[in-house]
């Protein structure tokens, strides 16, 4: 079985592909992913053996531009121009393609699909891209809902609106000049007849819905085996564990000198505090050694040995965290993270910082909950619940999707 895998996006979207595709290949399968040219997607990529395919410009670098939203179709335009580019030819000769990242991107890979007359299927990192009549959906930067509007399915109808607006010409335009008949529904067409949503089950619990026929895996986990720097090690053997402050793949631009206002309230509960660079760019404020930087670190064998976890709260971060048993602040910027931020509360494994910029006074507070005895004994708990199968069980499915396409074209 040949298998390509397409996503766009940052850390969070090329790490659950990695996962995919190792255990993809334990079934024998040749794998390939198809993500942004970033070197650190390719040696993550090259470290489980899976042959990469770079695609557009570098994710870092659109990330921490912050564009404007009026550039957004502009943006889509070229997304979905690279995928027809480089992953037509990534899956010319393949049985299934996975296609997950944003939205014009996954438009693009699923439409290079139909072009090639090959099954795809769509994959979300979390469900707030997936209708409910439960919960409203997110709201694109320049294009605020009408605050009158309440209903959650009316709010739905002007998400899809908004999406064709944004995505709708530039798809058709590249599906035009390929071959393909336009696209109604881009939001529809990307998310298709029964979309998968990789998640923890305990941590993003999916409410069945009528509409909408959801395949919920388990998230994306792969096994990090790398050791941790033995100048880490060193850090971390030296005193109590420390408080790990890291956003990820978030430039931060909403916070000002935010590496000093969370290492000064690191030190204010009388903890030492672990710095990751980040695509932020943190640095250390001063040469105490109470701190310590690092860079690319293994975060799976690194968060069973702090005593809390800062972070945007991105889904692979949050899913890491829980699973590791680590107390959480959530200071959410975008997206998704608002929703991590709130389920990490509302579990009692942490806190959620109120907004993107903390302070001085507003930091040390959630601080104060994620250390507080009883959220490291909720977290503990938690942990005990999170499901590592979820990317064995993809691949799985993946096997039976393919199988059942080649029982159907021999009948």
């Amino acid at each position: 079985m040949r298998v390509v895998l397409s996503t766009y996006g940052s850390r969070g979207d090329v790490e659950p592909m990695a996962a995919l595709a190792a255990r993809l290949r334990e079934l024998g399968a040749e794998v390939r992913v198809c993500a942004p040219p970033d070197e650190e997607f390719a040696q993550r990529l090259a470290g489980v053996g899976v042959r990469f395919v770079p695609v557009g410009r570098s994710a870092r670098a659109l990330t921490t531009a912050a564009p404007a939203p009026s550039s957004l179709p502009q943006r889509a335009a070229e997304l979905i121009a690279g995928q027809f580019e480089a992953v037509t030819a990534a899956a010319e000769g393949c049985d299934v393609l996975v296609a997950t990242g944003m939205m014009p991107a996954a438009a693009g890979a699923r439409s290079v699909a139909e072009k090639l007359g090959i099954r795809s299927v769509s994959v979300t990192f979390q469900q707030l891209t997936l209708p409910s009549p439960d919960r409203p959906p997110l709201a694109y930067a320049g294009r605020p809902f009408p605050p009158e509007v309440t209903d959650n399915r009316v709010l739905w109808d002007l998400d899809a609106q908004s999406i064709n607006e944004l995505f709708g010409a530039a798809l058709n335009t590249n599906r035009a000049s390929n071959g393909l008949p336009p696209v109604d529904d881009v939001r529809d067409y990307v998310i298709g007849d029964q979309p998968w949503l990789a998640t923890d089950p305990a941590l993003d619990p999916w409410r069945a819905t009528p509409e909408l026929d959801v395949v919920q895996t388990g998230a994306w986990i792969l096994p990090d085996t790398r050791p941790l720097p033995a100048e880490l090690v060193a850090f971390l053997d030296a005193g109590e564990p420390p408080v790990y402050v890291g956003f990820g793949s978030m430039p931060m631009h909403a916070s000002k000198d935010v590496a000093r206002v969370a290492i000064e309230a690191v030190r204010a509960q009388g903890r030492r505090a672990l710095v990751r660079r980040g695509w932020a760019d943190l640095a250390l404020i001063d040469d105490r050694d109470d701190c310590f930087v690092v860079g690319e670190v293994n975060q799976q064998a690194l968060f069973g040995r702090v005593a809390a976890v800062v972070h945007h709260g991105g889904a692979g971060t949050t899913t890491t965290a829980a699973l590791a048993g680590a107390p959480q602040v959530v200071v959410p910027q975008a997206a998704d993270q608002p929703y991590w931020a709130a389920r990490v509360a509302d579990l009692g494994i942490g806190a959620a910082h109120d907004g993107p910029a903390p302070t001085a006074e507003s930091l040390p507070a959630a601080l104060r909950t994620a250390l507080a005895p009883e959220t490291r004994v909720r977290a503990a708990a938690v942990a005990g619940t999170i499901r590592t199968d979820g990317a064995a069980v993809a691949a799985k499915l993946l096997l039976d999707v393919v199988s059942q396409e080649r029982a159907s074209a021999s009948v």
